[in-house]
């Protein structure tokens, strides 16, 4: 099974999961999806989006400074408007975040890093 994890090497929720990941011996596929040539599609992001578990689909959406300035109310967003403003603003894209291939999940609370690295896939 190929693990991807959607990683902000500036955020030590994302490093913390990302070690927990390499320490347990699984192989990982790194994409810094803050840079230009890493970022995800609109396709991408839906997929990412259909396939979530552990949360809402509006939970991709960071709330943060960003997200107040730009005066933004997520809560209850469908799959289409959460795409459609990630593919606006890459930036407010939910960190870190494990694709396995089937299932897709936000590595918040920082416990889901030790699941994931016992499981070796989304738990």
């Amino acid at each position: 099974m190929a693990l991807t994890l959607l990683h902000n090497p500036h955020c030590s929720t994302s490093v913390h999961a990302l070690d927990a990941l390499e320490d347990a011996g699984h192989e990982v596929t790194v994409r810094k999806y803050l840079l230009v040539k890493e970022r995800l599609d609109e396709d991408e992001l839906r997929s990412l989006a259909t396939r979530l578990v552990g949360d809402p689909v509006d939970a991709l959406i960071r709330r943060d400074a960003t997200y107040k300035k730009l005066g933004l109310e997520a809560d209850g967003w469908d799959v289409e408007q959460v795409v459609a403003t990630l593919v606006e603003h890459p930036s407010l894209l939910q960190r870190p975040i494990l694709d396995d291939g089937e299932r897709a999940q936000i590595g918040r609370p920082r416990s889901r890093a030790a699941e994931w690295a016992q499981a070796g896939r989304v738990a």
